[in-house]
């Protein structure tokens, strides 16, 4: 089975200039991305996607592969299915794609290839990477009030008796280049999911988040690879 890692990162960011590439724990941040990939026993080859010259020389200096990224699939309203899309034609046939967002650092290699397993063992044909839910009150906000969603305010149970509830991450996503190119989605058919500790849930979005995802990163010796 042949599994590749892909990383899309453009050069347009808001929230923080040249994002994928700002200092994280005294690398580019997607250099740690890649690094994990790389560290992964089940990942064959690493790739990383942008529209930015310095963002694929970093990706270079780090080891990946590199696909120049059309400037039309490369705006912030572009899905990341159209990246995916196009790198597949550059990926050399995978029988798996694990598809990495630079902006979620908090991980470890050990998380890709426990979820590798999973996704072999369950005859998935998508995953995606999650952490539990188990004790938050979740309200959803309609223009007519709020209405509670995970649990029935007027029977409120305790927080320890509301289980089974996960959340969508956004570290990774594993999926067969089928479900892709049939879906236009990174998940479809089987899909499955891969438990992460749930200090891994944060992602960088702005320099609030830069910062606390540095702080733990650094706590617990991720940065010690």
């Amino acid at each position: 089975m042949s599994i590749k890692a892909i990383i899309p990162a453009r050069g347009g960011s808001k929230g923080i200039l040249k994002k994928n590439i700002v200092d994280f724990a005294g690398r580019p941040l997607l250099a740690w991305t890649i690094e994990q990939a790389k560290n992964a026993r089940h990942v064959d080859s690493v790739y990383v996607s942008s529209d930015d010259d310095e963002i694929l020389e970093v990706a270079k200096k780090y080891g990946a592969n590199v696909i120049k990224r059309p400037a039309e699939i490369s705006d912030a309203k572009a899905p990341s299915e159209c990246c995916l899309l196009h790198a597949l034609q550059y990926m050399n046939a995978p029988s798996v794609v694990v598809f990495l967002q630079a902006t979620s650092p908090l991980r470890q290699s050990r998380d890709i290839d426990r979820a590798i397993e999973k996704f072999d063992k369950e005859k998935l044909d998508s995953l995606f990477s999650a952490t539990p839910l188990e004790d938050f009150f979740i309200w959803t906000v309609k223009k007519t009030g709020v209405i509670s969603y995970n649990y029935d305010y007027e029977k409120r149970k305790r927080r320890q008796d509301i289980s089974g509830q996960i959340v969508e991450n956004g570290s990774f996503y594993i999926f067969k280049p089928d479900v892709l190119v049939e879906h236009n989605n990174r998940l479809g058919g089987k899909i499955g999911y891969s438990l992460m500790d749930s200090w891994k849930l944060h992602e960088i979005d702005n320099l609030d988040d830069l910062e606390l995802c540095e702080y733990l990163f650094k706590k617990k010796g991720l940065d010690r690879l």
